[in-house]
């Protein structure tokens, strides 16, 4: 019972927080230059989490090398990103790789 009592404690101080920035949105007003920045902000998060996963191994050492299946997967999804401009597409295009490449890593 004390961990539904967290959750649910832990949700209604999140909604709160961000429900007063929200509802005063409409009064705040940003600059065409300060909007156009703020855009470049999920790509470089994404980046951030997504770039270590990929390239350092549960060990802490960087791998680049055709072994690594995540970075090979990654390799693909970029590539078929860019040819197809499809996200569904790219996510299930560059897991496909990531298995089949982890798959012949583990063969030989």
């Amino acid at each position: 019972m004390s961990e539904l009592c967290l959750i649910v404690g832990m949700a209604l101080i999140t909604f709160f927080i961000r429900y007063g920035l929200l509802g005063m949105s409409s009064r705040i007003k940003l600059s065409a230059s300060v909007t156009q920045m703020l855009r470049y902000i999920p790509p470089a998060v994404l980046t951030a989490i997504v770039v270590p996963a990929v390239l350092i191994t549960s060990t802490g050492e960087l791998m680049l090398s055709y072994t690594n299946a995540r970075l090979m997967g990654a390799i693909a999804a970029i590539l078929i990103s860019f040819w197809t401009k499809n996200l569904l597409l790219t996510i299930v295009l560059g897991m496909l790789v990531f298995l089949c490449w982890q798959w012949l890593v583990q063969l030989h």
